[in-house]
């Protein structure tokens, strides 16, 4: 199982909105390292769904639902389809992110503008971890 992080902005499409609609197609990407993660993706995979602008915060846990597609807006990208697994008890922000010395490698910290990135298991089980102190 591999782990990622895919961006949102909560005022578009929030974890309110994932969990309320029980699945979403996570389209819209036009970067192309970012969609070369998103071919990546295999169903099973889980991802952190991170509010990026207002929150600037992980907030749930989604998996991938559905392998790579073609974005229904425009063919020449991809898309993937995700469903939420669960909301982090406390949600993790930027910040706690950047000051935590384990996590401070993180694609989050090292390339934050990323829209869909990869996450080592390690990060990925800290701030699980982080979440539920």
């Amino acid at each position: 199982m591999n782990y990622w992080l895919m961006k949102t902005e909560p005022d578009t499409y929030s974890w309110n909105d994932l969990e309320r609609d029980k699945k979403t197609t996570w389209e819209g990407v036009r970067n192309f390292q970012a969609r070369n993660n998103l071919k990546e993706m295999k169903k099973g995979d889980w991802a952190f769904v991170y509010h990026s602008n207002i929150d600037k915060a992980i907030i749930g846990i989604a998996k991938i639902s559905k392998e790579f597609f073609a974005d229904p807006n425009d063919a020449a990208w991809i898309a993937v389809e995700i469903s939420p697994v669960k909301k982090l008890k406390k949600s993790i922000s930027l910040a706690d992110v950047k000051l935590t010395k384990m996590l401070s490698e993180m694609v989050l910290v090292k390339n934050s503008r990323l829209s869909v990135q990869p996450v080592k298991k390690e990060e990925f089980d800290l701030i699980i971890e982080l979440s539920e102190q």
